[in-house]
């Protein structure tokens, strides 16, 4: 269905752009949005590979391991379902730590295999997401970040003046966001 949305959309900027003779301004910024794309995704290569390296550092050196071991009681409080030794436990605290980081992308791994470790735990409804599945999924879009690198990267590479101004708004913004998440994560736990 998006695809049919995304090639209306571009069909109709050829029409109106060949309609007022603007195909060679259209035509420009298409290539100087391609360029962008790739200065883009060169910077953000970059700012992804240093701080997975120093998520790689912190699990190499047992700083991951003590953190999950610290986070425990806030992860036996958010899953009460989950074993408290379980692998899962590892995945999201893990997640959980680059989504401070602000490595958006960076989580998606630890992020999938906590799904696949959820899953595993949830045997008998095979078409239904476990409650701690709902839980990770929406603790993970709301995303306490106490460093948006991933904005803070968009910022710097578009000129912005001050690009670490997100930090204190991001952390307001995201802790809110966080704690409305667990909070109405219980309301709907208790009610199932």
């Amino acid at each position: 269905m998006l695809n049919y949305v995304w090639s209306i959309l571009i069909l109709t900027g050829i029409v109106i752009a060949a309609i007022t003779g603007n195909i060679e301004n259209m035509s420009q910024g298409i290539l100087t949005s391609a360029k962008d794309a790739v200065d883009l995704l060169i910077l953000m290569a970059g700012v992804i590979s240093m701080w997975s390296g120093f998520l790689k550092i912190a699990e190499e050196s047992g700083l991951t391991s003590y953190l999950s071991e610290k986070m425990k009681p806030l992860l036996h409080f958010l899953f009460p379902n989950i074993p408290r030794n379980h692998i899962a436990n590892d995945y999201i605290c893990a997640n959980f730590i680059a989504n401070i980081l602000g490595l958006g992308w960076a989580c998606t791994p630890t992020g999938l295999q906590a799904m696949k470790a959820l899953k595993q735990l949830e045997c008998e409804r095979q078409d239904t997401a476990s409650d701690e599945m709902c839980t990770f999924l929406i603790l993970n879009i709301s995303s306490l970040q106490l460093i948006p690198m991933n904005m803070i990267a968009y910022r710097s590479q578009y000129g912005s003046p001050a690009p670490m101004a997100v930090i204190a708004p991001g952390l307001i913004t995201t802790a809110l966001t966080t704690i409305i998440a667990i909070i109405l994560c219980r309301i709907m736990c208790k009610r199932s």
